[in-house]
């Protein structure tokens, strides 16, 4: 499992010359009534070993939850399903508030 920055993923996210990862968010639904990255697919954690087979196996993806924990578990999950590149969001939400969005609500 990779980790990635939120700088490093806004600068990725802003790069015209590079697809996209699928932003993948595992917090719960009263979490993203706070705050979210503006075109992350939604998928509870409890949901991932049901809806994993939705995401495309050579898709870089990064995860995301509240402050990296959950999506580090989520990770792992995934690259044992044999998905091939992985990425967890350090700090999470959080850290993307921090370093990219100052003006995002925070919980």
């Amino acid at each position: 499992m990779r980790q990635i920055r939120a700088s490093q993923l806004a600068e990725w996210l802003a790069d015209g010359n590079r697809q996209p990862p699928l932003l993948l968010d595992v917090r719960e639904p009263w979490e993203l009534a706070y705050c979210q990255i503006e075109g992350s697919l939604h998928v509870p954690m409890h949901l991932i070993p049901l809806r994993c087979a939705e995401f495309d196996p050579q898709r870089e993806i990064v995860v995301i939850c509240h402050h990296g924990g959950r999506s580090m578990q989520v990770c792992m999950f995934l690259e044992r399903k044999g998905y091939g590149t992985v990425f967890n969001l350090l700090g999470g939400i959080e850290g993307w508030a921090c370093e990219v969005d100052p003006g995002m609500n925070r919980y």
